[in-house]
């Protein structure tokens, strides 16, 4: 199987234009693989990588903090009944009633009826703390109502993972550093921007802009460490699913007792039926804390993905074959982590072959083309270099949110800019559309490239909705003037 997964590796990431690959895969407690592929660094292509090399495994985060807290009540230091008020007393949702009945469990599960994403254009990547991201909580309109719909949370699991220093006067980044990675040899795995960004084997994060592949910086989001923070390479990895796969033990030793995984991977939340007919075996997702469970040709799938800015990652592991895989990349323009992934589960289940990776690089390309294709389309209407509605310094000023905060738009040099108080590095640069619409270009290519509309009344701007990419946020958000 080895020599068949490199051949089909190295093609496809070519397709895709993954610079940079690793996988593991452990069956019946050995590591069967454990390697990498391509370059770290496309500007020096001799810097290989390899199975010790550095990830932001982003998402994949949040099965060490659900892991974790379920530690805690298994050893009865809290319960994931606990209404979350016990350790947070001035912890608030919007709504009150959910406010006075929300348990550590439903921070775990993505139940609190916010959208996926949502208030993550102030959480992800900007200057918020950990308190205030928890404490801006209560100033998000929840889309859905409490525990009635699946809406991934970031801010939910940073939450959960606040309180267990709340509970063992042991930060979070340290309960995982004593209670997982140092049990588990997991030596080269760290929970901080600094620990990646200083690395000297760290693969760099690269995005696609106009189908060229672009370096970005490394995102820092420690400040919502215990959702998305984690760093890590496949050897490390290979020993989480060596001890999630032999119900709780590594090299023989307990690490974690087998009840807090079944914790973990029992049903929570719908998350959706499924319903594609490439698929036709998978019936039903669900969450459990950390953990997405899938069915799958009559198996139970445990996983999750992760994606920060230029990476997305996997991690699965199948009780009933007793197998467990990784895979992590530096791009975030792919699918193919997912495609070696799905193939290397239909190998062990002795399914017929199918390219996994050309039917998700058709579908990402079809998508791909429609957003590239209405950005031309905007494009060409701002081509028409149609004059704004009004003179551009009455689209100037503050405008506020009660989510984000503060925005400024300034007029510089006859074109309008957007400052944004909690994210210094990011500027969105508008150019006239119609009347008072702007196409809106970020400095940042993961925010996009998204249409900008403005409420005009008495001849001066009153509000300005913005949107960003749904990478980071789906939600549009309406900021009004302020001076």
């Amino acid at each position: 199987m080895s020599d068949s997964l490199d051949i089909y590796i190295q093609r496809e990431m070519k397709k895709w234009k993954v610079p940079g690959l690793a996988v593991a895969v452990v069956k019946d407690g050995k590591v069967i693989v454990s390697k990498g592929y391509g370059t770290r660094d496309l500007a020096k292509p001799e810097e290989k990588v390899d199975e010790n090399t550095l990830f932001q495994i982003a998402s994949n985060s949040k099965a060490f903090t659900a892991t974790s807290v379920a530690l805690l009540a298994y050893e009865k230091r809290l319960s994931l009944e606990d209404k979350v008020s016990r350790w947070m007393p001035d912890f608030k949702l919007k709504d009150p009633l959910a406010t006075a009945d929300i348990r550590i469990r439903d921070l775990l599960c993505h139940r609190l009826g916010f959208e996926t994403f949502q208030s993550d254009l102030f959480n992800w990547g900007g200057t918020p703390t950990r308190k205030e991201i928890i404490a801006n909580l209560q100033n998000v309109d929840a889309v859905y109502g409490f525990r009635s719909h699946y809406g991934y949370c970031n801010a939910g699991f940073l939450t959960a993972g606040e309180i267990i220093p709340l509970v063992t006067d042991t930060t979070w980044d340290d309960f995982l550093k004593y209670n997982l990675f140092q049990p588990l040899k997991m030596n080269h795995t760290s929970t901080t921007w600094n620990g990646i960004h200083s690395d000297k084997n760290a693969c760099l994060p690269y995005t696609l802009v106009d189908g060229n592949l672009v370096l970005m910086p490394f995102v820092n989001v420690d400040n919502l460490g215990p959702a998305a923070s984690i760093n890590s390479s496949v050897n490390d990895l290979s020993h989480w699913l060596l001890m999630q796969l032999d119900s709780g033990r590594y090299e023989g030793k307990r690490v974690i007792p087998f009840a807090v995984l079944q914790t973990t991977r029992t049903s929570n939340m719908v998350v959706h039926d499924q319903n594609n007919p490439y698929f036709p075996s998978k019936h039903f997702q669900t969450y459990g804390l950390g953990w997405f469970l899938d069915d799958y040709n009559g198996k139970k799938i445990i996983s999750h993905d992760g994606g920060a800015n230029g990476f997305v990652t996997t991690t699965c592991v199948i009780p009933e074959l007793n197998l467990g895989i990784v895979v992590l990349t530096n791009t975030d323009a792919n699918g193919l982590y997912g495609a070696i992934r799905q193939q290397i589960i239909d190998a062990y289940m002795n399914l017929p072959y199918r390219n996994y990776s050309e039917y998700y690089r058709k579908r990402m390309s079809r998508s791909q083309q429609q957003e590239d294709d209405a950005v031309k389309k905007e494009r060409l209407t701002v081509a028409q270099k149609n004059l704004p509605e009004l003179d551009l310094k009455y689209y100037s000023g503050k405008y506020h949110n009660a989510v984000y905060g503060d925005i400024v738009i300034r007029n510089e040099k006859g074109k309008l800019n957007i400052y944004f108080s909690h994210h210094p590095q990011l500027i969105g640069h508008l150019e006239p559309r119609e009347k008072s619409t702007f196409l809106c270009t970020y400095s940042d290519p993961e925010y996009g490239v998204k249409v900008i509309p403005f409420t005009v009344k008495e001849g001066k701007a009153t509000s300005v909705t913005i949107t960003v990419n749904g990478f980071i946020d789906f939600m549009p958000y309406e900021f009004l003037r302020s001076e």
